[in-house]
């Protein structure tokens, strides 16, 4: 593991303060950044929702260059497959939620991470995504409701959670997004459902097409295929939701993954 802290580059010793607000309120956003053969991919991207999702919460514009910097010093050449951290947080504040005035604490670090399988499973969990929520769309460090989410997948034989949202419509995974498959056309939840405006969600789009709709969450059970996207799965079919079988990867899915694949190895800053 690497780790860039506030400018400097440490060991895995690294502490931040007890006081930080990301500790004690969750206060921050982060990002998470596939590096492939050394080489981070979709940076760019990564970092304009960074941008985005810090003022989302009212913290200050972060410092893309100093983050850059910090990339750049924690990134090995050598790692054939990991997992590059952003974390941007409200920096060492009271014991409350009002935020101090030290400045925010900026956090780089990698680590390498075995690839993730082709296919998965995935199992529906009683709790929602709050569409309306302060922070719905925001990727932030407040991350307990799916922790829990994915502990009680795990529970069922899942490895990925997935929520509706308040009106019953599907919406995402705790760290990933879905497509269905119906009739032969690929489906995704629209951003209104309060998912995540995924990198390789959007890059899906892109590259490959789809329809953004609301889809009740039963409907999920009817899907043709079902696959899910994220930053260290790119594109990874689903053989099982919930009790249902589902063949995995299906025709469109894989069509999407070489497609994905070809194009990622290309242009790896899309």
């Amino acid at each position: 593991m690497r780790i860039w802290l506030n400018g400097a580059l440490l060991d895995d010793e690294a502490t931040v303060s007890p006081l930080d607000h990301g500790l004690t309120t969750g206060d921050g956003v982060f990002e998470t950044i596939k590096v492939e053969n050394g080489r981070p991919f979709a940076v760019r991207r990564h970092l304009d929702r960074l941008v985005r999702s810090a003022v989302g919460l009212g913290l200050p514009t972060p410092d893309v260059a100093a983050i850059e910097s910090g990339i750049e010093a924690v990134v090995d050449p050598a790692m054939p497959f990991g997992r590059l951290r952003i974390t941007y947080t409200g920096g060492v504040s009271p014991l409350s939620s009002d935020r101090g005035t030290s400045g925010p604490t900026i956090l780089v670090a990698t680590q390498e991470i075995k690839r993730p399988s082709a296919t998965s499973a995935i199992v529906t969990v009683p709790w929602v995504r709050n569409e309306r929520s302060a922070v719905a769309g925001l990727k932030t460090t407040s991350y307990a409701e799916n922790v829990r989410a994915l502990a009680y997948a795990k529970e069922r034989g899942g490895s990925e959670a997935i929520f509706a949202n308040t009106i019953g419509n599907l919406a995402e995974g705790t760290g990933s997004n879905i497509f269905c498959v119906y009739d032969g056309e690929l489906v995704t939840p629209t951003l209104d459902s309060g998912a995540l405006a995924g990198v390789t969600r959007g890059l899906v789009l892109e590259w490959f097409g789809g329809v953004e709709r609301d889809v009740p969450l039963e409907q999920l059970l009817e899907a043709e295929e079902i696959f899910l996207t994220s930053t260290t799965r790119d594109i990874q079919g689903i053989h099982r939701a919930d009790d249902r079988e589902l063949p995995a990867p299906g025709t469109i899915t894989a069509q999407v993954a070489k497609i994905f694949a070809e194009r990622s190895a290309e242009n790896p800053n899309p």
